[in-house]
């Protein structure tokens, strides 16, 4: 993670900076006062730049993609520093290879890294063997070389893939937190919809009745104090979770509503029996959908709603049917799916369902399909449709 406090970049400084331990030799060797006063400054100021390079590189480049032209940049420096300090300034400058490996097993794809820790460790052995007093030197740092520079690939390999899921699960707890916003508010707009329509049907019918009629009035001023307690519960249970349409109390919701309008309405009675909760709330949704359509938007005198079973040469399916004759579109006019008809599909796809919406010049038909999985009691489920 990218440091945000001044605690954090000490304590990540702090990590990194434990294994500058073995930085000791080449400050043992400036110290012994062996070298003359302009090799000992610039070997003073050599030393801090490779180190700065190289924290730079570890710190910032570690947990990223693949090190870009300035990344390479900086490792083609740090190894050229590494090599011209352990020529100019003998064998204690050798370890400045391993740091040089450490790199770039740190900051380059596993191909590149693997030729360069190679490479480090070769030119490492070869300038060892040619500078003097190298004694047991190069045989001691090829290994850890090597090491260090194949470890930090798989240390690499590890942060990146802890960063790749870090994001991954942000970006599933955004698509969640999306899906749950779009599940609200289709569940708003259905129940809504379905509720306030039929508000103000009765608020109207109400108001024609108010001066000839006022018991007429009064029942129906009665039963929209009714459905507007039922939609606040409604409203209330679908914040909650709670709230699960079923398709009985629909087809007595679809009655009620159609027949407020002065559509008269052919409507089952009775719900199949035996259907799954989760397919009998899709097709509870879909008929409260389909009255709330026609009694707002059809201009219908009469509705049917029906239920069947159908066999087909791809399985049983259970098909929900509302058509109106109402004045429909002209031609062969295509109705635009509104949020309505697309909130419906998207449920219908869960339970593997497809929905048909068609106009024509007379009325228009809206159909839904759901497969049906046998029952065990071997009671048909349509049996009481």
């Amino acid at each position: 993670m990218r440091p945000e406090t001044r605690r954090q970049v000490v304590q990540k400084l702090m990590w990194v900076g434990i294994w500058l331990a073995f930085m000791g030799a080449p400050i043992g060797d400036l110290l012994d006062g062996d070298h003359s006063t302009v090799p000992t400054v610039l070997g003073w100021l050599g030393l801090g730049g490779f180190v700065t390079v190289y924290l730079a590189l570890v710190l910032r480049h570690t947990a990223r993609p693949p090190a870009t032209v300035a990344g390479h940049v900086l490792l083609g420096f740090l190894a050229a520093l590494a090599l011209t300090l352990s020529l100019t300034l003998g064998g204690p400058w050798l370890v400045l290879f391993v740091y040089v490996s450490v790199s770039c097993g740190a900051t380059l794809p596993l191909a590149l890294a693997t030729w360069a820790i190679l490479a480090a460790t070769a030119s490492m052995t070869v300038i060892g063997v040619r500078v003097d007093h190298v004694g047991g030197v190069v045989p001691s740092l090829v290994v850890p070389t090597l090491l260090g520079g194949f470890a930090m690939t798989g240390v690499r390999h590890l942060i990146r893939t802890s960063v790749e899921l870090r994001e991954a699960r942000a970006t599933v707890a955004q698509l969640a937190a999306n899906e749950e916003r779009l599940r609200m508010a289709r569940d708003l707009h259905d129940l809504l919809g379905h509720s306030l329509s039929l508000i103000t049907l009765k608020s109207e019918l109400a108001g024609r009745m108010l001066p000839g009629d006022p018991g007429q009035a009064a029942r129906q001023v009665a039963d929209i104090e009714q459905v507007s307690r039922q939609a606040l519960a409604d409203v209330r249970a679908a914040v909650a979770g709670y709230r699960r349409a079923t398709l009985p109390a629909e087809l007595a919701g679809a009655r009620t509503v159609l027949c407020a309008a002065g559509i008269q309405a052919d409507v089952p009675t009775q719900a199949p029996e035996g259907l799954p909760a989760a397919e009998e709330e899709v097709l509870a949704w879909v008929l409260r959908e389909a009255a709330t359509n026609v009694v707002r938007h059809s201009g219908a005198r009469h509705c049917t709603v029906t239920l069947a079973e159908l066999q087909t040469l791809d399985g049983r399916f259970l098909e929900l049917c509302v058509k109106d004759d109402g004045p429909g579109l002209p031609g062969s006019a295509t109705p635009v799916p509104g949020n309505g008809l697309t909130g419906l599909r998207e449920r219908l796809e869960k339970v593997s369902g497809v929905l048909d919406a068609e106009a024509g010049r007379k009325g228009f038909t809206l159909t839904a399909r759901i497969p049906l999985t046998p029952d065990p009691s071997g009671v048909p489920l349509g049996s009481g449709a």
